[in-house]
This record gives structure tokens, sequence and C-alpha cells, in this order.
């Protein structure tokens, strides 16, 4: 007789995004629009340290910095870390060196990629220049990376107005993070119950509350929650909220209501979209259901049962 092998534990690969558009104010609006017309600019503090990339204030004395110069597109490697496994959306897409390099004229170090063959090829102290992008943009990635360098050094610092036709004014920044997500042994038999429109939490044993979803450890207490649960489907409404801004990628229109739901037997409340009612007569002890789409892994939305609403102090203690 076979011992029974452990059901399979999920994975998933997980994108998390979050672009959102700056304004620029004359410093970095200057700075960016310099790299497009192959130009990089510093500023000048008062005691005469030109830092690149520029700031607009300076980091010691908190005075605001206006003084733009113009340094070379040459420079020194001060310090280096390779990078053997280039991600998507990096300067290369092959292996590179991270680096920092000062810049002939200026007194701080700009971090960006260097192109080498391979680790030997980079060290502290090496000369290297900007290759620019064949598109500039008016972003960061117009100095498409460094590359190794031979030839003179770049003289000293001059004064820049900072004009360019055509000024950058503001910049998108795509924040995102890949992973990959496993919710392990508790989260994935909660969510395998749900692909059979069943709700399964676990219970503590000191305690005895009722986690939905399950988390595999008691956070109170301290314990491994290993008695499953079944509980609902219904549930009651703790506390809502109307959503009046609709969310890209999600065919729902607004308003619509988004809930805590304390589902019968639950030790606490979980959240979900309510339907099947006006979004102005939801309410805190509204009786509500789960509703299925056809093939779907989890509740579309929860909407009322028709029963009487539960009573304040059947619920409170989940809000």
């Amino acid at each position: 007789m076979t011992a029974a092998s452990p059901p399979e534990i999920l994975r998933a690969p997980l994108i998390v995004e979050f672009p959102f558009t700056r304004s620029l104010g004359p410093v970095q609006s200057a700075f960016l629009s310099g790299l497009r017309e192959r130009t990089v600019l510093g500023v000048k503090t008062s005691d005469g340290r030109v830092m690149v990339p520029p700031v607009e204030y300076d980091p010691v004395t908190a005075e605001e910095i206006r003084d733009l110069v113009e340094v070379a597109a040459t420079g020194t490697v001060t310090t280096w870390a390779w990078n053997d496994r280039p991600r998507s959306q990096q300067p290369l897409d092959t292996p590179f060196a991270w680096v920092l390099v000062k810049l002939d004229g200026a007194d701080t170090a700009l971090l960006h990629a260097l192109d080498a063959p391979g680790p030997d090829a980079v060290r502290t102290g090496m000369r290297v220049r900007v290759r620019w992008a064949a598109e500039r943009t008016g972003a960061i990635t117009d100095i498409a990376c460094f590359e190794p360098y031979e030839g003179p050094a770049g003289g000293a610092a001059l004064p820049h107005d900072g004009d360019f036709a055509d000024a950058v004014t503001g910049i998108v920044a795509e924040a995102r993070l890949d992973y990959v997500y496993s919710p392990g042994r508790a989260q994935t038999a909660y969510i395998n119950a749900l692909s059979d429109r069943r709700t399964v939490g676990e219970r503590c044993p000191s305690c005895r509350k009722v986690y939905v979803p399950p988390r595999g450890a008691c956070p109170t207490c301290g314990v491994a929650t290993t008695d499953r649960v079944e509980v609902g489907p219904a549930g009651t409404v703790t506390t809502y909220c109307i959503v009046n801004i609709k969310a890209r990628n999600l065919d729902i229109e607004v308003p619509y209501v988004y809930a805590h739901i304390a589902l019968d037997g639950a030790g606490l409340a979980l959240h979900g979209r309510i339907g099947g009612i006006p979004y102005d007569q939801v309410r805190m002890g509204l009786r509500v259901e789960p509703v299925w789409t056809e093939g779907g892994r989890y509740p579309d939305h929860y909407r009322p049962t028709g029963e009487p609403d539960a009573d304040y102090d059947a619920y409170k203690e989940l809000i």
C-alpha cells in the first residue's frame, strides 16, 4: 500500500505595476531635456561641488540649487557590480556591469550600465564614456549605457542656461515588480475549495477563531491552524465603501459597492463586491450570498439573500 502524495502547492507568476506621471521642476526638466540633445547637465552647490545627476536642494545645507553646468560625457568608474542575469526592461539584454561613474567635471557619481564582455574587463578606475541611444526622448534611457574609453579626459564643468526647445516637463515612472507567488498549503486548499464553490477556513486549536482565508497559523496565538472548517456560503455585510472611480481593465460600471463580509461560521470578514441591489441600498447587517459565474474559480459578487438584516450585536466584533 502506497502513501497518498501530498496535494500540489499552487504557484503563479504575478506582475505588480504602478505607472504614474510626475511633473518636473526646472532642474530635472533641464537635465532630461539635455540628455535628449546629448548634453549632460549637473548643478553647482554654494561650496563649488558639481552634482550629477542634478538635484534641486543641497543634501547637506538644504539650500535651493539652480546653477546649471555642463559636464563631459566621459568619466571614471568609482565602483561596480556584475549583473549576469539581466531582467526585462534593464538597459542591456546581455550580461553587463552596474557602475557608478564620476563624469569629468562632476564631484558625484551617476549610476548606469556598462557594456563589457565580462567581469574581468571591468575595474574601479577604468575610463568610460556615454553611449547615446539612437532615438532619444528626454529620459535617463537616452544614455543607452557606458562603454570603455581610452581617449582624453573632458574639461571642467561649464555654466549652462538650461534652455532647450520643447523642454521635457513630465515623465511617466513605470514601477513594476515581476515575481512568482505561492499561496502555501493553507491558501492552496482554500483556492482549490473555491473552485468547487465551497469556502473553507482553518480553526485555531487555542482561541477557536476560524480564519477565512486561512493563513496556516493563528497570528494571535502563534500556533498552526490545521483543522479545516467549511463556512458560509451566506454572510453579513459588516462595513462597506462606495467606489466611484472606474479601475482600468475592470468591466464594472461605477458606482458600485465593495464590502467586508463575515461568512457564517467565520471568525473574521473577507471582502467582496455587492451586486443585485442599488448601491445606495447596501447597509451594514445586510445578509448576502455568493454569485458564481460559469467556470469561475471564485464568487463574482455577493447579492442579498432576502433574509432580515442581522442584528448589530451579531457582527460588531467582526467590523
